[in-house]
């Protein structure tokens, strides 16, 4: 059974890039535009992971996270930031609020690739 990747990105060329590279790989991809609509897809369409971005309108990464992280299903999916902050006190935010890693954009494809395979195993 395919793995089904949830990428969160308010921009549609980062989500279209995303979405390529893990089609490529196998992987099943779920495109959302902020974290209002991430949530909506996730009571649709059950994740194995989910790569976010950190700035994007009607609820940030944070949040985004908090929020995954608050429901029972979802307290130990792999959830990864894809974002252009490499701030340290950024970083450190995420991990508080339960995010798995980190990548910083402009990314590689293989990257992507490699963190996404190391996670999921």
């Amino acid at each position: 059974m395919e793995k089904v990747i949830l990428t969160v990105d308010d921009s549609a060329s980062i989500r279209q890039m995303v979405s390529f590279t893990l089609k490529n790989e196998g992987y099943s991809v779920v495109e959302a535009v902020d974290g209002v609509d991430a949530l909506s897809k996730l009571k649709q369409q059950p994740a194995d992971m989910v790569l976010t971005d950190l700035h994007m309108p009607n609820m940030n990464g944070i949040d985004l996270i908090k929020n995954v992280r608050s429901d029972p299903n979802y307290k130990f999916i792999p959830i990864i930031f894809l974002t252009t902050e490499s701030q340290a006190e950024k970083k450190q935010e995420g991990k508080a609020a339960g995010a798995t890693g980190w990548i910083v954009k402009p990314f590689k494809p293989e990257q992507l690739v490699g963190v996404v395979k190391k996670v999921l195993g």
